[in-house]
């Protein structure tokens, strides 16, 4: 008879009578995963590198119904768990809201899995823990709430959304510890509770799970401006991911656009229009988990942030476990070698191909990025003038003779321009410029876009390529170049024939 740990006979307990005999008789089920129950379907049991199907009937709505009926209640994010334990069933509704789908998934104290990285969790700085889904991020909370709580004697409070971290029932489970822990009744208040454990609560250490919304990223940057240690996860693999994703970049410092001097952008081998982080990170340190046994820690973020925006890849600390259980550390180099003459050509060779690379300075990333996805373009957003393909900006940034668009000049980039940041503006200006907005609004971006071009050869006293037009929309672009007094030609083969504009002094 195989023995099995007492927290999963729990879980066991729930399931329905034929699933749970097959589950106690499978010679893994200490190694178990998760159990899948859905309407109509054969049970699954899920291992780490197998599934076991549960031979016999498909699931019913009655074995649904008895899941349900010895589970909690389920919250707003469909989540539910068995109280004292760590385990989480999570359901499937149909658009009745009637639950037609379960995953059992086992939960577990595992002790000792932060030895590799414990010196950063009792450095007491802020760190950010990130990994795909399963990888053991939640694990990982767990842990350090219980360290510092029972071996440091620290006050620590943990904001526990799903129960995930410290499980169902009122009674917090007693792998956090002498750690405290706090309910969110909503996962859209998480923020607030947040707030509310700093407030109330005289916390030296926060732990929070799963930051997502840009109101618990203003949560946890509060959190810290007040010096409470934080620990939390984030949606995200990878810092790179954090820094793209608008909506957390404020977590690794926010992101916004600036013109640099001559002197300065040569200093830097970099362009004049360029990203950087707006302010300090919230978080100190940032620890990827790569594999269940390997992690790569990024101890300066700001830096981190820092080397991804000027275009380079930075180096972590890798620290791996192997499989005697000795820990071997890589560190990451003192200093970043500078980039060499064909690493800075590179981007510029790979330029004109794939999706179209747009730089927008002045306009909301997120909002772009966003247009692009639901319309399904073929678009990019790159963080530099060197990267991209045009540049979108607003009217008010692109005066005549501003930093961006003499940086533009010099780039021979096109400068698209929107009246307004606002979102409406710009899918307008990507349906003008991918073709599937109406011929209204198409002829008055093409016109918008020759009045802008006309300016900028004003100004620098050279020649410039505008967007591929259609003959008739070309022959309107020429005759508002006449009326400015410059001269065009029409140059290319269609569908990417164009105009070129050239001062008055040229040809």
């Amino acid at each position: 008879m195989i023995k099995i740990d007492d927290e999963l006979e729990k879980l066991l307990e729930v399931l329905p009578q034929r699933v749970k005999q097959a589950m106690v008789k499978h010679p893994d089920i200490n190694t178990l995963i998760e159990v899948v129950l859905d309407l109509g379907k054969i049970p699954e049991a899920r291992f780490d590198e197998k599934v076991f199907y549960i031979a016999g009937n498909q699931v019913s709505q009655e074995d649904i119904d008895y899941v349900v009926d010895q589970v909690g209640q389920f919250s707003g994010d469909n989540r539910a768990g068995i109280e004292r334990t760590l385990h989480r069933i999570s359901c499937m509704r149909n658009r009745q809201g009637k639950i037609v789908g379960l995953t059992c998934r086992v939960g577990r104290v595992i002790y000792g899995t932060i030895d590799i990285i414990r010196d950063v969790i009792e450095s007491g700085k802020n760190t950010l823990f990130l990994g795909p889904p399963g990888i053991g991020k939640t694990t990982k909370l767990r842990e350090a709430a219980r360290v510092l709580s029972d071996q440091f004697g620290k006050r620590v409070v943990v904001v526990d959304t799903s129960n995930e971290i410290a499980g169902d029932g009122d009674i917090p489970h007693s792998g956090i510890g002498k750690a405290r822990r706090m309910q969110v009744s909503a996962p859209e208040l998480q923020h607030r509770v947040m707030i509310e454990a700093v407030e109330n609560h005289m916390p030296e250490v926060v732990i929070v799970d799963e930051i997502g919304t840009e109101a618990e990223a203003g949560a946890c940057r509060t959190i810290a401006e007040r010096g409470v240690q934080l620990i939390g996860t984030a949606h995200g693999n990878t810092i790179k991911n954090v820094v793209s994703n608008p909506t957390l970049s404020d977590l690794v410092g926010g992101i916004q656009s600036v013109i640099l001097g001559d002197e300065e952008a040569k200093r830097r081998h970099t362009q004049k229009a360029i990203l950087e982080r707006k302010a300090p990170p919230t978080f100190d340190i940032a620890v990827e988990i790569q594999e269940r046994d390997k992690f790569a820690i990024y101890i300066d973020v700001a830096k981190a942030v820092d080397t991804l925006l000027r275009g380079r890849v930075p180096h972590p600390e890798i620290r791996v476990r192997t499989q005697d259980g000795k820990i071997e550390v890589k560190k990451a180099p003192e200093t970043m070698p500078e980039p060499t003459e064909e690493e800075l050509k590179r981007v510029q060779r790979e330029k004109g191909h794939g999706p179209v690379k747009i730089f927008p300075f002045g306009v909301n990333r997120g909002h772009l990025e966003r247009a692009m996805r639901s319309m399904q373009l073929p678009a990019v957003v790159v963080l530099s003038l060197d990267d991209c393909d045009l540049v979108l900006t607003t009217k008010s940034k692109s005066r005549p003779n501003t930093k961006i668009m003499r940086a533009a000049s010099e780039h021979h980039l096109p400068v698209h321009v929107i009246k307004k940041n606002v979102s409406s503006q710009i899918v307008r200006f990507l349906k003008y410029y991918f073709g599937s907005g109406s011929k209204e609004e198409a002829e008055e971006f093409a016109l918008r876009e020759v009045e802008e071009a006309i300016s900028q050869v004003i100004n620098t006293h050279k020649s410039i390529d505008i967007s591929a037009q259609n003959s008739y929309i070309r022959r309107l672009q020429h005759q508002k170049v006449g009326e400015a007094g410059l001269n065009s030609e029409s140059v290319g083969e269609e569908p990417q024939r164009r105009l070129r504009i050239y001062p008055s002094s040229a040809g």
